[in-house]
């Protein structure tokens, strides 16, 4: 391997690598700071086999080129050195509001063989399109995903983001077939889109998909007073306000990155801010807080938590990334604080090397860490 070639690979490991650390600039850039953290053990693994072979064909490897490697060797184990830490106070958390954990979870908060391989799951029964509502003429579907065997289960509903104007419920299959594996009927479900349909729209396809699947709990096997909502991003957004403001029995909530507070999210931007926080709130809601504040206010889920009476809300798992540029983690904790300030049950979990979406690479470091406490967060909730 000549030295040229050697610079090269090392340049562009530590390329990538820099994205565990730098902030996202743009919607191209993001792409990169969402996916480095979560394939960061590749990262190291690569670092640290080319430093190797680099100082086995030349023992006297110039000190620039080794000071590089082993820079983007250390920089790209920094998620994996942060885990523990993060793993100890997201544990504490949970236990502050369940004591006593009696069922382990399957998946452990990291796994290099879950790395490589992705997760070992049984199949399931899959049914896809299931229509359940034709608001203002569109045509909504859900997709159902059921264990192996028959019987009654759990429910969860599970809701994409996408900004509140585009995505499917096929966007979060692997999530879905992970947890039908484990017990659970997942039914992922659909919303009309912004800006054809502005909120409160999104929010009235999502309570109608709630009630239909209770209607058809039997049908679809699931226990209707033991459902849980998952979302996220602006799925999230909309799974709270659904299961803050239910008239049916809701066990639990698990947010991933959802929006909490729209008119300070509005004000208050990120920096950098790769998807113009701005732009997408007003597509989304009409306006701005000044020209729609009482909208705001509604669309809001903080608003319904400063407003609960003790153990009123269903209790709420929060996972958010502390590099997040488009939902800072700070407005996830503001939440937690609310929520337990007004005596209701949330667990917090920041996971500080993460960027928004991080779940997308699925078995990456952060989803890692997330399943294994979603796992046990459901296990309290809904078993």
């Amino acid at each position: 391997m000549g030295q040229t070639i050697l610079w090269l690979v090392a340049s562009s490991l530590c390329f990538l690598s820099l994205w565990i650390v730098l902030p996202a600039p743009n919607l191209f850039f993001l792409r990169l700071a969402v996916g480095a953290p979560e394939v960061s053990p590749l990262l190291a693994v690569l670092s640290g086999l080319t430093l190797l072979l680099a100082l086995w064909i030349y023992p006297k490897l110039p000190r620039p080129l080794t000071a590089l490697l082993l820079s983007t060797l250390v920089l790209s184990s920094s998620p994996l050195l942060q885990q523990p830490s993060a793993i100890a106070r997201a544990e504490a958390s949970l236990r502050a509001v369940f004591p006593k954990q009696e069922q382990p979870s399957t998946t452990p908060p990291f796994s290099l063989v879950n790395f490589f391989k992705g997760f070992s799951s049984p199949d399931v029964r899959v049914q896809t399109d299931i229509p359940f509502g034709e608001p203002t003429g569109v045509s909504l579907t859900l997709d159902l995903y059921q264990p192996a065997e028959a019987g009654q289960y759990p429910g969860v509903i599970t809701i994409y983001g996408g900004g509140w104007s585009s995505g499917s419920p096929q966007a979060n299959a692997q999530f879905s077939r992970f947890l039908a594996a484990r017990g659970y009927v997942v039914t992922a479900i659909d919303y009309r889109h912004a800006p054809t349909y502005r909120f409160p729209a999104q929010l009235e396809d999502v309570q109608r998909a709630i009630a239909v699947v209770r209607d058809r709990a039997q049908a679809y096997e699931i226990d209707p007073n033991r459902i849980s909502l998952v979302g996220w991003s602006a799925g999230a957004h909309l799974a709270m306000l659904a299961g803050f403001q239910s008239t049916v029995p809701i066990r639990s909530i698990i947010n991933y990155y959802g929006p909490v507070d729209l008119t300070e999210g509005y004000t208050d931007l990120p920096t950098p801010d790769p998807i113009g926080v701005q732009q997408v709130l007003r597509t989304f809601m009409g306006g701005t807080p000044i020209e729609r504040p009482s909208a705001y206010q509604q669309a809001s889920p903080i608003t319904y938590v400063t407003a609960a009476e003790p153990d009123t809300l269903p209790p709420i798992l929060l996972i958010y990334g502390g590099r997040d540029h488009v939902v800072e983690a700070r407005f996830g904790k503001a939440l937690h604080n609310a929520i337990t300030q007004s005596q209701n049950q949330s667990v917090w979990i920041n996971i500080p090397w993460a960027e928004h979406a991080f779940d997308k690479i699925f078995n990456g470091v952060s989803n890692q860490l997330a399943l294994h406490f979603i796992e046990r967060f459901l296990s309290q909730t809904l078993l």
